[in-house]
């Protein structure tokens, strides 16, 4: 079975200066990681931010089950 689809983009966030390494990404923007679900109508089901840097996406889906 099938609840619809999961993944993951990295959004431009402005943080201090003191915090800016922590957010800094591959390309040298501040972004933080954001993972979303969606069923099949469209709707987003479930969206969790939040996450530093390049995060890998199996560190934010275990996070997310836990």
């Amino acid at each position: 079975d099938c609840v619809g689809t999961i993944d993951g983009t990295h959004a431009r966030v402005k943080v201090s200066k003191k915090d800016a390494p922590r957010y800094r990404g591959r390309k040298d923007f501040t972004t933080t990681n954001v993972m979303a679900v969606c069923g099949f109508d469209m709707k987003f089901t479930y969206v969790l931010p939040g996450w530093e840097r390049t995060s890998s996406d199996s560190r934010i889906i275990k996070d997310a089950l836990d």
